[in-house]
Order: structure tokens, then C-alpha cells, then sequence
């Protein structure tokens, strides 16, 4: 497979006893669920997909983004974008600001300036980049984290969690703003949940890790 995020043989261990087996693949544009109860292992595929898994864990098996093999590329090279279940914007930098720093390295500061404002119109936060982050609800902050990463033109996409927070009918809107903006970028999406309406809402397949 050449475009999208594949998963070969990939087995994850701690102190001896495998808790993540799995091969799959993820075509462009397309989602993966993983479901299970807290502790199976979920975050930890997240981590060793993004280059962050701690050095307890013993892991075996190929990363191929796009045809590529990251396997052993270091988190900033990977081209692979995160959301958690919680926004992790800087309190010290404005909404523009936030988005600045997902941008990449291009263009000149009027360019750069226009893109922030582009991807706050394109979320329906025309006119927010001055705005401080503390004041903006729970769904705001979604989408100024969604765009932020977006703007670092990741080609995968990883969600931990990423709606837990936030109430249901907030939730089933970040929710499907999240997928829709995914698929028309082509982004294969790896997603981790507890949450069955998350799962069915992604429409891919859906794999059930069980504690071994």
C-alpha cells in the first residue's frame, strides 16, 4: 500500500507479555477504531505510531506512512499529526499565535498571517486570532487544536480520545467537523475511544483489544 498508514506485524510488550498485536492498514481518507477498557494498551499504539513510546516497552514490527517506512524516524520527521482529550493550546500565546506555531517554515509573515485566517474561517472563528485562548468554550479550543494541526500538514492522523470532554451534542459536532476535515485532506485516521457512538460515527472498522 502507498498512500495511507500500515501497521505490519506490529507487537508490543511490557516485562515480558505482549499487550498490543495488530496489522492493519489504513487507506487515505479512511478510519481505524481501537476500542478496549483503560490499561489494554491503546495509548501506547498511539505512542509508538507518533515515536514517543517509553523505553519499557518492547516492540517489534513495520510503520509504512505513504509507502515509507518510519518505523525508526524521530517524532518530528513522521508527519503524523495528534489530538487528545484535551486541547493542549499554549495560555501564553493568542489563538493566531497557536496556529503560527503549527505552520510550517513557509512563506513570509503576510502569508503566514493569512493562512492562520483562513483556517480560523474555515472553522467558523473568523476574527478570533487576537483572542485568548481561556476565553474560548470547550468546543472553540477544539477547533483552534484541530486547525493547528492541520496546519502542519501531517499525513496521518492520530485521535486519542479526542471528544471525551466535551458534552453531547458539542461532542457529535467536533466530532463529525474532525472526520470531515480528515477525509477531504486524504488523511488516514487512527483513532483510540471507549466511546461506541465515536466508533460507529468514524464508519471504518473497529478493532477490540482485550487485556491479555
Amino acid at each position: 500500500m502507498d498512500k495511507g498508514l500500515e501497521l505490519r506485524d506490529v507487537v508490543i510488550s511490557k516485562g515480558g507479555k505482549p499487550m498490543v498485536s495488530l496489522s492493519r492498514s489504513i487507506a487515505s481518507g479512511e478510519v481505524l477504531t481501537i476500542m478496549g477498557p483503560s490499561g489494554v494498551g491503546k495509548s501506547t499504539l498511539l505512542a509508538f505510531v507518533t515515536g514517543t513510546l517509553a523505553p519499557e516497552f518492547i516492540v517489534s514490527g513495520t510503520i509504512f506512512l505513504d509507502g515509507a517506512d518510519i518505523t525508526d524516524a524521530p517524532p518530528h520527521r513522521r508527519r503524523v499529526g495528534i489530538l487528545f482529550q484535551d486541547d493542549l493550546l499554549f495560555p501564553h500565546m493568542s489563538v493566531g499565535q497557536n496556529l503560527l506555531f503549527g505552520l510550517r517554515e513557509d512563506g513570509n509573515a503576510t502569508q503566514r498571517k493569512a493562512m492562520v485566517n483562513d483556517a480560523l474561517e474555515e472553522v467558523g472563528l473568523k476574527g478570533y486570532a487576537d483572542r485568548d485562548p481561556a476565553t474560548l468554550s470547550g468546543g472553540q479550543k477544539a477547533r483552534v487544536a484541530l486547525m493547528r494541526m492541520l496546519l502542519s500538514e501531517p499525513c496521518a492522523l492520530l485521535l486519542d480520545e479526542p471528544f471525551s470532554r466535551l458534552d453531547a451534542a458539542l461532542r457529535a459536532q467536533v466530532r463529525d467537523l474532525v472526520f470531515s476535515r480528515a477525509k477531504s485532506r486524504a488523511l488516514p485516521v487512527l483513532m483510540v475511544t471507549h466511546d461506541a457512538e465515536d466508533a460507529t460515527a468514524a464508519g471504518g472498522e473497529i478493532v477490540k483489544l482485550m487485556p491479555s
